[in-house]
């Protein structure tokens, strides 16, 4: 039985982590990137190139072909390729693939670089979400942090530190035959077995000599962790998740039992919570956000008449905008995204909450309370005890006052399913029961018109 289980449970961690296996020393690591550069991707990376160190391989090869990607995951995957203990190299292919903005850096970064025919890399200028350009006295200052990056790891390699700097303040672009002209690249491979002829016994600044034959190719796959991450690592899916999850929880506490809300709402959680782990978060921001839904719930409790909703829409607000406060602006909330789901979150919450007080203030259909102020018919004479008929049903009734029988009675309080009733006209200068009638419509009006104003 225990062996049965040890199987189990080393299928599952196989099945999140397929990378994890047997090592070989004698075997060339391949990890395919095709896509933007975000924190699933990062993640990747640096956990391929751990378990390439690890396992002693000959060396690790990443295949590159991206647009680029967020500058912070970029700066990850540059200090992983750094601190490998096995020789790393970027080939940028296949052909028609090429290494834009973030790829850049990942590609000069490495121990040897290489690109395929028909491939270009360039175009390292930094924008904004969305490939926004960036203005004002910010964009001066990322470029500058971007490009003094840039030419301190085209220096540790040896690369054209000239160019690597035009391709940042001017976004230069160049073929795989320029970039193997000026210097950015090493080798022009046709394929990646052609790749691997070409470093065989090449010497790695006195620390490394490729010995490459007969040696195995082993591609690394993503697993589902990294898959996921790489769906949700955006900062604005993220932060989408986690409002969807706060709703739904809102939901499911104001309205217990509703089940679907609260199920969906924490399975977006922590989806959210798994992202935010390899993003730049501002915990004031989380902090924030977390009072507003705070505020939202204390609505419901307490009638503040829209205050609270009013002061958790604008914490809402405020943390929403310092959640991802960074110096890159890719690393921030898109407004496109930002602006519509407050308004619609904050709309589901003050909605929400405006039921839920607009129910409180409603006089209850059925129970005990809901009995009281009700008219009913005297079935049986009350002298002090008889029977009145009211919602249907005849109950047992007493009254202060003699009742005949076909006449109305009010009830004003149940004890142990027992009417205390009154006569609906009780004094001689008028109807008492009718003007009470009226002071209770006027009181209910004036209640909701206090809603309305809410």
């Amino acid at each position: 039985m225990k062996y049965i289980l040890f199987s189990i449970v080393l299928s599952i961690f196989l099945l999140f982590y397929p990378e994890i296996g047997l090592a070989d020393k004698n075997e060339i690591y391949i990890i395919k990137i095709s896509g933007s550069i975000n924190p699933g991707v990062a993640d990747f990376l640096k956990r391929g190139i751990k378990k390439a160190s690890d396992d002693d391989a000959s060396c690790i090869i990443i295949e590159l072909d991206t647009p680029g990607g967020l500058s912070e995951s970029m700066r990850d995957i540059v200090m992983a390729i750094f601190g490998s203990k096995v020789p790393v190299v970027v080939y940028v292919a296949p052909s028609g693939a090429r290494a834009a903005s973030a790829g850049v850096m990942i590609t000069i970064a490495a121990d040897i670089a290489a690109m395929a025919p028909g491939t270009n890399i360039g175009a390292a200028h930094p924008v904004g979400l969305g490939g926004k350009e960036i203005s004002g006295p910010m964009a001066e200052k990322i470029v500058n942090d971007m490009v003094a990056h840039a030419k301190s790891i085209a220096e540790k390699r040896g690369r054209n530190v000239t160019w690597v700097e035009k391709a940042v303040r001017e976004s230069v672009s160049v073929t795989e035959k320029e970039a193997l002209k000026e210097n950015i690249i090493d080798i022009v491979a046709k394929d990646t077995d052609d790749l691997i002829r070409q470093i065989n016994g090449r010497k790695i600044e006195d620390k490394w000599i490729l010995e490459l034959d007969d040696s195995k190719k082993k591609i690394l796959k993503e697993g589902i962790r990294t898959k996921i991450l790489k769906t949700i690592g955006n900062p604005n899916i993220a932060y989408i998740l986690m409002m969807i999850g706060f709703a739904g929880l809102y939901f499911e506490l104001s309205n217990p039992g509703a089940i679907f809300p609260g199920v969906v709402g924490g399975i977006s959680l922590i989806l959210a919570f798994f992202a935010l782990q390899t993003l730049p978060v501002n915990y004031a921001g989380i902090l924030l956000i977390v009072f507003a839904i705070v505020l939202f719930i204390m609505e419901i409790k307490i009638t503040s008449y829209g205050l609270l909703s009013i002061a958790g829409i604008v914490s809402l607000f405020l943390g929403s905008l310092m959640l991802f406060e960074d110096s890159s602006p890719e690393l921030k909330l898109s407004l496109h995204v930002l602006l519509p789901t407050i308004a619609v979150v904050s709309g589901f919450f003050v909605i929400l909450s405006g039921l839920v007080f607009k129910s409180h203030l409603l006089k209850p259909k059925t129970g005990a309370k809901g009995l009281i102020g009700e008219i009913g018919v005297v079935k049986k004479a009350i002298k002090p005890e008889g029977k009145v008929f009211v919602h249907g049903e005849l109950w047992n009734a007493t009254s202060k006052d003699p009742l005949k029988e076909g006449i109305k009675a009010r009830v004003i309080k149940v004890n142990n399913l027992v009417l205390d009733v009154e006569p609906v006209a009780m004094n001689k200068k008028g109807n008492k029961g009718n003007h009470q009638l009226l002071i209770s419509y006027m009181i209910f009006f004036l209640t909701q018109t206090n809603f309305l104003f809410y």
